[in-house]
């Protein structure tokens, strides 16, 4: 009789898989041998994890560090206390510093802070302590003629104004007080470079003795920018009556960035008078009794500094020549238009068949006007010449009919004579 032996009691390696989540309360009812065997604590099942974890795990291992922040690039933005940096010390240099030449100034390497924190004090300092450059030019007063003759030579060690490490400068000129477009000279502009030469002559015509002893000349050296602004980088000022009649004068100036003052406004109110009178411009006319053929030769020579009429800041100017008491069309003559000028050139003649002792009663009045297109024309300024006139224009009516058969040129300050009667002031 063969007796039956129990089944080997588990071995300590094989461990016992817990059941799992999906077996049925049935299936576990029914096998009543597993409960004896479970006497300890179960064991710990193994830990789960997300997909998004197990995909971070294995593409950033270790720890997440913190993303960089501008501050630390730049320390002066940290709200700790930064150590300042050190004052900037100026070093005069006594031998070559700029193209061979010498005198004062600063290397190239000390054009700028080292520190580039605090940007608008950083401003300030540079429009003190920079070396903005040299101007050379040479200013003529010829007062035969009533011009002013300014050669603009050559200008060294500018200031760079483009990311290049140059600049495109050209020289502005304007006549102080009163500085509009009437009296704005320019040269050329130069491209790429930082000693320009121009040697280029601008002249003002029109400019009297006694400008000369009010007057200011002022020329700037601007850098041109065909995509934005153009930029100033210094200026220099020469009073008119330190010059000499007949004195070819050169000058060699060092730039300078000079703001408005109080002293500059005091001067422009001083001068207001002046500046009142030569808001309308002025007119070189000439005049001639030709005694051969019994006529008067009026001649319209040229305008400047006129007022600007249109809202471009220029005019379309052209003067009106009328004898009076009127002889009918015979009597009234206009020059051409010049388009957008405000000094502009006519070198026009005009002739009036009248006797000499007829000549003498009568007023010859000269007005300039802006020419507009399909719109009444406006009235910049005029003047009167003849025996009821005053001052330098009696003078030139007299010098017409004393030296017979000679041209006798003045210029003549425009005034409100001639005007219309809705022009006039009340």
């Amino acid at each position: 009789m063969s007796v039956s032996k129990p089944p080997p009691p588990p071995s300590a390696s094989h461990l016992a898989i817990p059941p799992s989540s999906t077996s049925t309360p049935s299936s576990s009812a029914t096998s009543p041998s597993a409960m004896p065997h479970s006497t300890g604590p179960p064991p710990p099942s193994p830990v789960k994890i997300s997909m998004q974890e197990h995909f971070a795990i294995n593409v950033c291992p270790g720890p997440i560090l913190p993303i960089p922040q501008i501050s630390d690039f730049f320390p002066r933005f940290h709200d700790y206390p930064c150590t300042p940096p050190p004052p900037r010390e100026k070093k005069i240099l006594k031998e070559e510093t700029f193209n061979g030449e010498t005198g004062g100034g600063y290397k190239d390497g000390e054009r700028r802070g080292d520190n580039d924190g605090d940007r608008e004090e950083a401003v300030d300092s540079d429009d003190e302590d920079t070396y903005l450059g040299t101007l050379e030019f040479t200013l003529l007063f010829d007062q035969e003629n009533n011009c002013l003759h300014c050669t603009v030579h050559k200008a060294k060690g500018l200031k760079a104004m483009d990311s290049n490490g140059l600049a495109d400068p050209y020289v502005k000129l304007h006549l102080l007080p009163g500085a509009s477009k009437a009296n704005k000279l320019r040269t050329k502009t130069l491209k790429n470079t930082l000693n320009p030469v121009w040697n280029e002559t601008l002249m003002y015509h029109g400019i009297t003795a006694a400008d000369m002893t009010t007057k200011t000349l002022r020329l700037c050296v601007c850098d041109m920018d065909r995509l934005g602004r153009n930029e100033f980088i210094g200026e220099v000022r020469v009073a008119l009556k330190k010059l000499k009649e007949g004195e070819n004068k050169r000058y060699n100036m060092g730039l300078e960035r000079i703001a408005q003052n109080k002293e500059a406004n005091n001067q422009t109110v001083e001068q207001g008078a002046v500046v009142a009178e030569e808001e309308r411009g002025r007119i070189l006319v000439s005049l001639c009794y030709n005694t051969e053929k019994g006529c008067l030769l009026v001649g319209i020579i040229r305008c400047a500094h006129l007022a600007a009429m249109d809202s471009n800041g220029y005019s379309d100017p052209f003067v009106k020549i009328t004898l009076q008491p009127d002889m009918g069309k015979k009597s009234k003559n206009k020059t051409t238009v010049k388009k957008k000028t405000l000094n502009p050139e006519f070198n026009e003649e005009f002739s009036y068949e009248v006797t000499l002792d007829q000549l003498a009663k009568k007023t010859l009045e000269i007005s300039v006007w802006d020419y507009d297109l399909g719109m009444s024309n406006d009235f910049i300024g005029g003047v009167e010449l003849g025996i009821n006139a005053s001052g330098q224009r009696l003078r030139h009516w007299f010098d017409c009919l004393k030296n017979k058969g000679k041209k006798v040129e003045y210029w003549h300050t425009l005034t409100q004579q001639g005007a219309p009667s809705s022009d006039k002031p009340d």
